[in-house]
């Protein structure tokens, strides 16, 4: 997939947590037309394991509440703290876990599952980059080097 403009990288993060940002990022992207249609079928909370539905139960909202309010305008901050007001505030210790459990999803995983991100690798011509998790896999398949960067480091609760 190339480079989508406005779409951020799974490992940066709002307030406390990885990925929300990018969910944040799609959304509003999806209400303007500008979401790539590969993209499309992985938006919302109704297929369990991707990565949105797993957000939306993680904070206890559900995709469609969080979408009208992100659509509402202001900041991510002052989503997240909607979210949180609605949801679950989480403790930093399960934050901690958050990040951690989705920025090594595909790595020593579930054989099915590292082989759905081998596979993903292949189809997206990516065979010899150091990829290990599917954060990696997305930034290197929209232009971004995660490993150069070291992405990872510094994302604590």
């Amino acid at each position: 997939m190339p480079h989508v403009p406005d779409l951020r990288s799974p490992y940066a993060k709002v307030g406390r947590l990885v990925y929300l940002g990018r969910m944040l990022d799609k959304i509003r992207l999806h209400s303007l037309g500008k979401l790539p249609p590969d993209y499309v079928e992985n938006v919302g909370d109704s297929k369990p394991g991707m990565f949105d539905a797993r957000c939306c139960a993680f904070l206890g909202v559900a995709y469609d509440e969080i979408r009208r309010r992100a659509l509402e305008g202001g900041t991510d901050e002052a989503v997240l703290d909607w979210i949180e007001k609605r949801g679950a505030r989480r403790t930093d210790e399960e934050c901690y876990v958050w990040n951690s459990f989705l920025m090594k999803r595909g790595w020593h995983d579930q054989p099915d599952l590292a082989q759905r991100l081998q596979m993903r690798v292949r189809e997206g011509g990516l065979e010899g980059k150091p990829i290990e998790t599917f954060f990696d896999f997305i930034d290197f398949d929209e232009g971004r080097d995660p490993v150069s960067a070291r992405a990872w480091e510094g994302v604590q609760p």
